[in-house]
């Protein structure tokens, strides 16, 4: 790989780690109460309406169909993947 590969990719890498730990600071304290259950449902309530909103809303100037088809798979699989990534934790 070269130089700029890597650094875009430790970029990438980075602000997901970061964005990871924001959202799970904040669904931790916003869902702290109730059972587990409860938790799970908001989450899968969160996962669904983001996937829905990058499909029906999100809309990239200047690309081709397939790079827009491309980008909103990879969204999706990102907000699957950190979403499922929460854990119920009451403390």
């Amino acid at each position: 790989m070269t130089e700029t590969t890597n650094e875009l990719q430790t970029i990438n890498t980075a602000w997901q780690i970061a964005i990871q730990e924001i959202l799970r600071m904040i669904v931790r304290d916003i869902y702290r109460t109730g059972d587990e259950a409860a938790f799970k449902s908001h989450i899968k309530r969160i996962e669904e309406a983001a996937v829905d909103s990058i499909y029906t809303g999100l809309m990239l100037r200047g690309t081709d169909e397939w790079t827009e088809t491309l980008v909103k798979e990879k969204a999706s699989n990102f907000v699957t993947t950190l979403l499922t990534s929460f854990t119920f934790d009451r403390a």
